[in-house]
């Protein structure tokens, strides 16, 4: 897979590749930008996914939510579930 270029490498990793972790929204960064601290103690920068804005899902401080992480960069993420 070395041979491959960055663009060939990118187009490779799909949305199951995603590391998938649950945690608590701690802070509200601005519009659609949250805080997250994972259950295994980690916190993130969590972004709203496109789905959720455009169903208007309402995620405040104190929610559990399902953050989806890429396995390059684990200190972002996207928001994709806000769970019960």
């Amino acid at each position: 897979m070395s041979d491959l270029s960055a663009r060939d490498r990118k187009a490779i990793l799909s949305k199951k590749d995603l590391i998938q972790v649950e945690g608590q929204v701690t802070k509200v960064l601005g519009p659609g930008l949250l805080e997250v601290q994972c259950d295994n103690g980690v916190t993130v920068t969590g972004r709203l996914s496109g789905r959720m804005k455009k169903y208007r899902v309402k995620v405040v401080v104190g929610d559990r939510v399902q953050v989806s992480l890429s396995p390059y960069d684990p200190t972002h993420g996207l928001i994709s579930y806000r769970l019960k």
